[in-house]
């Protein structure tokens, strides 16, 4: 009689002992047969529609800007959070190494694309994050609203 598949597994592997005899898994035959497995409905997908979050209730008045000075690229958790509650921010770099100040720009501007804000440029080194709800009402910032990004 030929070796089952286990018989042979084990004595590849260093396993078998000659005086052992094939062990109840090499046998098939002798197995009862598993009652049927209950049909299982399959589970219902959540939906992958986008999540609307309430939007920000505009005030007829602005009641806070939070000036930033940064000193390093710490500065950044401090900029996140009060831009997530939809406070403008004024970002001044004029006191960080121009690696760290280029780091805090591209934080900005993914922070202003994913909240669908608006970075704007006021002078090479201090820029004005406003939030989707806020508008800068003026010739100059509105013309420019938007050109930062589309700088190559």
């Amino acid at each position: 009689m030929s070796e089952s598949f286990g018989a042979r597994a084990r004595k590849f592997m260093g396993w078998y002992s000659p005086d052992a005899e094939d062990d109840e898994f090499d046998d098939y035959d002798d197995m009862e047969e598993v009652a049927p497995v209950a049909d299982i409905t399959p589970a219902t997908r959540p939906s992958l529609a986008p999540v609307r979050r309430p939007e920000p209730i505009p005030s007829e008045e602005l009641s806070r800007i939070l000036p930033v000075h940064a000193t390093a690229f710490s500065d950044a958790r401090v900029i996140g959070e009060a831009f997530r509650e939809g406070t403008p921010v004024i970002l001044d770099l004029t006191d960080v190494s121009y690696e760290e100040a280029r780091r805090l720009v591209d934080f900005a501007a993914g922070l202003t694309f994913g909240l669908r804000g608006v970075l704007e440029s006021v002078t090479d080194r201090v820029f004005l994050l406003s939030p989707k709800n806020v508008e800068i009402p003026g010739e100059a910032m509105g013309a420019r609203r938007g050109a930062l990004y589309n700088q190559g």
